[in-house]
Parts: C-alpha cells; structure tokens; sequence
C-alpha cells in the first residue's frame, strides 16, 4: 500500500466518493489507486475549470462533499475562477493537487510554482503532505475542513514521492465541530424586530431549500416581514408550491427601488446586502439610508437551526406559497421579454435550472415562480463560466432529475469542453445557448459607468461575431445532438423535447438583434 492507496481509502471511508478530474504526471500513482477502488467515481473533465465548476454543482446538491484532482499550481490556476464561486457558494470541497517530488523541488522544473499561494486565495484549508505516511491523516483532516463551517474549501498538496512511498493505512475523518449559533437573547431579539413595520428576513445558503426555506417561510407569514433573497443566491427552492421568496435585482435602480421601504434587515446565512459593482454617482449598498442590519446567523453558522429558533419565538404559521400559473405561451422572436415563459412553460417537475443568463434570463425570475417546482443554481461569485461545468456536477449528484443549464454563447465558451464530458457521462442536460453574438452585459455595464458612445475597439471586445460561433458545430464536435430554434414557440417546443430524450442535447437559441 503507498500513500496515493490510502489517499483514495480514506475519502472512501469519510464518505467522499465522487472525484472530478484532470490528472498529470505527478498524479498517476493517485490514478492508479482511484483506479484500484470502483467505488469512487470518477469523473474526467478536459479543463480544470470544468472539474471545479463540477465538483461545485455535485456539492450544492448532494450536500455532501466533492472531491477534485488537479495537477501543480498551474491547473489549480486553470480552476481558481470556479473554485471562487464554489467558496462564495458555501460548499464543500477537497482539492487533491499533484506536486513534484520532494527531491525535485530543489530544480526549477516548467511546472514548479507556488501551490500554497494560489490555493491560499480560494481554500480555508490548505496543507502540503509531509510524506507518505501523513497522507491519510491529512486527507481526514481535509475532508473535516470541507465540512466545517457549512461547506468550505480544503487543499490537500500530494507531492508525487508522498502519493508513491510506502504507507500504512487508511483514515476516517472526524466529525467536524459543532455550527455556531446566536444565543436566544439575539434570536428573540431578531423575532421583536422582525414585527416591526419596514422589516426584512433576508436568508441565503442552506436557508433557501428544504426544511429551512419553509422555516424561512414561516417567520414571514407569522410576523409580516418581507423574505428576500440574494440575486445570486447557491440554491434556491421555486416553482408552485414553494415558499415565496423575493429576489434582490441585478441593476443598481432596481435593486434600490426594491428595497425602499425597508428599514431593519435581519441577516441568517446571508451578508449584508451589496450592489455587484460600484458605478460612479451610486451608492455600494442598496437598502434606504438609516437602515439597520442584524447579522443574527453569518454564513458558515447553523441556518437550520437559527430559522428553527426564530420560528419557536414568533409561532407558528403557514408559509406564502408560490401559487401554480402557466404563462401565456410566447410567439414572435427570442427576446429577454419571451424567454422567462418560453422556458417556464417546458419545464418538467423537479428540474434543476442552472443560471449564467443574466440578460437573456431578465424575465426568468417572475415566470419560474409558478412553474414547475424546481431547484434554481446562480452564479455565486460571479466569475464567468459557472453554467456548464455546475450543470455537470448538478446531473451526477442528482440522477433522475433533469438539469436545464442555461448560459449565453460568450460564458458558454469558457468551458464548452463540459459537454464533451456531458455526453461521456450520458448526463440527462438540456443546454440553453442564448446565441446574442456577444458579451451583452458589457454592454449593460458600459451604460451603467456612463459611457454611452463608443468605437470600433470597444465593439471588438463586445461581440462575439466575424466569425460567429457555430454552436451546432461545437455541440457535433463534443458528442452532443443539437437543433437551433429562432422563434420563442420554437424555443419552448426545443426545451420540452429535449427534456424528454435521455442524455444531453444542446438547442442554440438565436436572440433577436
């Protein structure tokens, strides 16, 4: 047995067995143990920002912990951009990097780099193994991390002397320390202040699906506060039925516009509420000025049991619930206008949608709340080409559960390589391609600073056209059957079909100019 051997045995044993993958030299002794143990699948991904993007989606919906093997500092810099919106998402990770051996450090290899330093930004957790003799004991320590606070990143640096050298035997990870919770002075506190006029429970993380989000739904109904959630919330339960739930916005005036009124915010799982950029002559923060906030329950402490013992001080009451309504179907082109009920109206029960479709999807949030109930995943820390790789994750944790990924064709093209893995894996994954022919939100960005004139560079950055991308083209190429529709009918018959036909399919959705 070597360390790599009891590396594999011990996530086993801690309950990780789910490893997304893009192995390397330094890794094969750790391939050759994951390839020695069937109980862990193992999935490959042909971009580490598709195996972090993966192991985000499996996490938000198993719940449990993903595993990811990466390869030296310059595939953990490859996945970084995802990895920041799984740490922003509140999951739980363990990264398993290869390094050099030991002995080979001394030299300036191509791929010597600083793995600490880059994994140091996105992970909680970070540790080089001594040895081979340490590897089991550091993987247990890893897979704790990843479960303490809620769900966080934990780096595990397997330099390729500790994968391949006589080990011992495997680990089990300890059970991670207890959440922290408000004492009950803060949370009866809380509940006063949440029956006054102008106040807000605003609930994000765990607080958003399961027993929690109908605990959320409670204290509104019995206190009268509103219920907000972020714009990019991890995972949020919709559809007819749920909870209801209002949604912050996206654009500056409309999201201050949304919280005017509001005068005390009380805080479980969630940060204080903040615009996505600062814009000159707008404020950072959306609420009216003078109101106050009470960060009862930061992210990372127990939100169950918080949302459970502000609901025994205001008693009980049955929550405001999302009432069933089907959209008028839509015709004419595919506009921001025509997409929300396009894609409502062919949405199956229990589908797990997966958002990066920010100026497509501008109706989405009002058509979806009495569709079908669903599972809405966000992009959390914003960085750009989220969609595709969560929906891979989101499809292996959830078997049986259609995913719906939808993404514009400049984000898509950041990490298109998932479909390949779609279509390997035989992932039940209907992709939306909103084909605008370019970065629309820079162009809301743009108006957003100001600078409403602008020339041929700035056009060039823009558009994502001379050539424009053939996504029926692309999606052959990946080993994924497609169709392009033109027409918002088109588009809801594409989406009904698809969701019909085992494994993954992409529809190119042409938007109108």
């Amino acid at each position: 047995m070597n360390g790599a051997d009891t590396l594999v045995g011990t996530l086993l044993a801690s309950g990780v067995d789910t490893c997304f993958a893009n192995p390397g030299t330094s890794e094969m002794h750790f391939v050759a143990a994951l390839d020695a143990n069937p109980d862990m699948r193992c999935v490959l991904c042909l971009f580490e920002g598709g195996v972090t993007g993966a192991a985000d989606g499996y996490a938000r919906m198993s719940g449990g912990v993903a595993a990811t093997l990466l390869h030296l500092a310059p595939g953990f810099g490859n996945g970084h951009a995802n990895l920041h919106n799984a740490s922003k998402a509140g999951v739980g990770i363990v990264n398993v990097v290869g390094d050099h051996a030991q002995r080979h450090l001394r030299y300036e290899a191509p791929l010597k780099g600083d793995i600490e330093g880059v994994a140091g930004s996105v992970s909680s957790w970070v540790r080089r193994a001594a040895g081979p003799e340490s590897v089991a004991r550091d993987a247990a320590e890893a897979v704790a991390a990843a479960r303490s606070g809620g769900g966080r990143i934990a780096t595990l640096i397997l330099p390729a002397d500790a994968a391949w050298g006589a080990a011992e035997g495997a680990a089990k990870a300890p059970a991670p320390p207890p959440l922290l919770r408000p004492d009950p002075a803060q949370v009866a506190a809380a509940a006063d202040a949440l029956r006054r006029p102008g106040a807000a429970l605003v609930v994000s993380g765990p607080g958003l699906h399961g027993a929690p989000a109908e605990d959320a739904g409670r204290i509104a109904a019995a206190t009268g506060c509103r219920l907000i959630a972020p714009f990019f919330a991890p995972r949020l339960r919709g559809g007819a039925g749920a909870p209801a739930v209002e949604r912050m916005q996206y654009v500056v005036e409309e999201n201050s516009a949304f919280f005017d009124g509001v005068a005390h915010m009380v805080l479980v799982g969630a940060d204080r509420p903040v615009n996505f950029f600062a814009y000159p002559g707008k404020p950072s923060t959306p609420e009216p000025p003078g109101a106050t906030h009470d960060p009862l329950c930061p992210p990372g402490w127990d939100v169950a049991w918080t949302l459970a013992a502000l609901v025994d001080a205001v008693g009980p009451a049955e929550p405001r619930r999302n009432a069933s309504a089907r959209p008028e179907a839509p015709t004419g082109p595919i506009t921001p206008q025509t997409v929300g009920a396009a894609v409502a109206r062919a949405l199956p029960d229990e589908t797990v949608i997966v958002n990066e479709a920010v100026t497509a999807g501008l109706t989405l949030a009002p058509a979806l709340r009495g569709a079908p109930p669903h599972d809405l995943l966000s992009n959390t820390g914003g960085a750009i080409g989220m969609c595709l790789p969560l929906a891979v994750g989101a499809a292996v944790a959830a078997p049986g559960r259609r995913v719906l990924a939808l993404t514009g064709d400049g984000s898509a093209m950041y990490t298109l390589q998932s479909l390949w893995t779609m279509a390997r894996e035989r992932l039940d994954v209907t992709v939306v391609v909103f084909a605008n022919r370019g970065y629309r939100i820079l162009r809301l960005e743009m108006a957003n600073l100001g600078v409403t004139d602008y020339g041929r560079n700035a056009q060039r950055m823009f558009d994502v056209e001379d050539p424009s991308l053939d996504w029926q083209a692309l999606a052959c190429g990946h080993g994924v059957p497609s169709e392009r529709v033109e027409t918002a009918e088109a588009l809801e018959a594409a989406i009904a079909r698809a969701s019909a036909t085992p494994g993954p399919t992409l529809i190119e959705a042409v938007m109108a100019s």
